[in-house]
């Protein structure tokens, strides 16, 4: 199969140093150092200086181009998964589609550039795999035929290393990421699927100089986040960051939009009795503590007695799915945020404990649970990711 939907080839006029400024006229402009978008630039003494035209210096530009070129020439779409704000299920979100897109058919590969807390390989089932190097570079891990995945989890000692580097050391990392990884071997992708970390810091800004690099550059960005106004918040920060960078955005994915669970998978429990409760302060927490142990104070565990008595009387509402809202939308929610912005709404993901199960153990959710309360969101979420970048596979009989 080769995938000729959306080739990439290398731009070098559009290629600008690190930390450019908002409208960079690029270091190889007779005015490179000059212009008003110079201003303040950390980079303008260096391209006044013809920094950035010396042999070696273009040389060096065109030998990363070419590495660029080569390893992400045979991509039909390049998606960012980004979201302003931590803990919205970003790599979630990021792994599920991914899963889903492989399940379907498609060819994908996901590059986990959260380079301080990389959970992607535990969400897509390949911990403690390594990734070896030959002449044609890294050859990533597959969670399946289907999905290659990389990531600096495979490159650390051991899995709680901790990665304490600054931003040149983890945009080198990205390059090298970028320039190195031999998707080739994996006979072109239909998806590469970037997972990133929160913010709109380093590893964002590397990305999206580094891509722009390619004719075509990024294909778009989900961006993922939470109903209340704590997250939507930053999300609009990562929003404004899209615009600035000229990153499309694919649309908006409201995560954890209320907790979903069929009753026959809830569980019960009584409060105890009132004279049973205490009311302590830090000088009693050993007395609690003992009072818990023991039994008195908690809450006793019915879980048993109700599903017999539903059986029993109400067995239709053992298949009824029961929600509540955990985060409270603000105002319109992110639906008025998209609509606010002009960029689509993808959909709602619930909550549900089984699309948790399936990140613990690093499985595809749509293939493990097909009763599972948000299966029909995420798919909708996948179906319109693919209505907005389709991609040309000719499909093997």
């Amino acid at each position: 199969k080769e995938n000729t939907h959306n080739k990439k080839y290398i731009t070098m006029s559009t290629t600008t140093p690190e930390y450019a400024n908002e409208g960079c006229v690029g270091p190889a402009s007779e005015t490179a150092g000059k212009a008003s978008a110079c201003a303040g630039c950390p980079n303008q003494s260096a391209c006044s200086s013809g920094k950035f035209n010396s042999p070696e210096a273009i040389a060096a530009a065109e030998t990363e181009a070419e590495s660029l070129r080569s390893s992400l020439s045979n991509i039909s779409h390049i998606l960012l998964v980004l979201s302003g704000k931590g803990g919205v299920g970003k790599s979630t979100v990021a792994c599920q589609v991914a899963h889903t897109l492989a399940s379907r058919g498609y060819h994908v590969g996901v590059l986990d550039v959260d380079i301080c807390g990389p959970s992607v390989p535990r969400m897509l089932g390949v911990s403690g795999r390594e990734v070896h190097k030959s002449g044609s570079g890294w050859s990533p891990v597959y969670a399946n035929p289907n999905l290659a995945v990389m990531s600096i989890s495979f490159l650390l000692p051991d899995a709680d290393a901790a990665v304490v580097w600054r931003g040149p050391r983890k945009n080198g990392m990205i390059k090298q990421f970028l320039t190195e990884t031999d998707w080739e071997g994996t006979d072109g992708l239909d998806y590469l699927i970037v997972d990133t970390p929160p913010g709109t810091s380093d590893e964002h800004i590397s990305t999206v100089q580094f891509l722009n690099n390619l004719e075509g550059g990024v294909s778009g960005a989900v961006v993922v986040t939470t109903p209340e106004e704590v997250s939507m918040a930053d999300v609009r920060k990562e929003l404004n960051f899209c615009k600035k960078t000229n990153v499309r955005v694919v649309g908006i994915v409201e995560n954890m939009s209320g907790l979903q669970v069929k009753v026959d998978n809830l569980k019960f429990s009584r409060l105890p009795p009132k004279e049973a409760k205490m009311e302590t302060d830090d000088n009693d927490a050993m007395d609690q503590d003992e009072t818990n142990i023991n039994g008195i104070g908690t809450n006793v565990d019915c879980t048993k007695e109700v599903l017999d008595i539903l059986r029993a009387k109400c067995p239709e509402v053992l298949d009824m799915v029961a929600s509540a809202d955990v985060f409270p939308p603000t105002g319109g929610g992110p639906r008025e945020m998209a609509k606010r912005f002009e960029v689509p709404y993808l959909g709602s993901l619930p909550l549900d404990p089984n699309l948790l199960k399936s990140c613990e153990e690093g499985t595809c959710f749509v293939d493990s649970y097909k009763d599972s309360p948000a299966i029909t969101s995420l798919n909708d979420v996948v179906d319109r990711i693919v209505e907005e970048l389709p991609a040309d596979v000719e499909w093997e009989d």
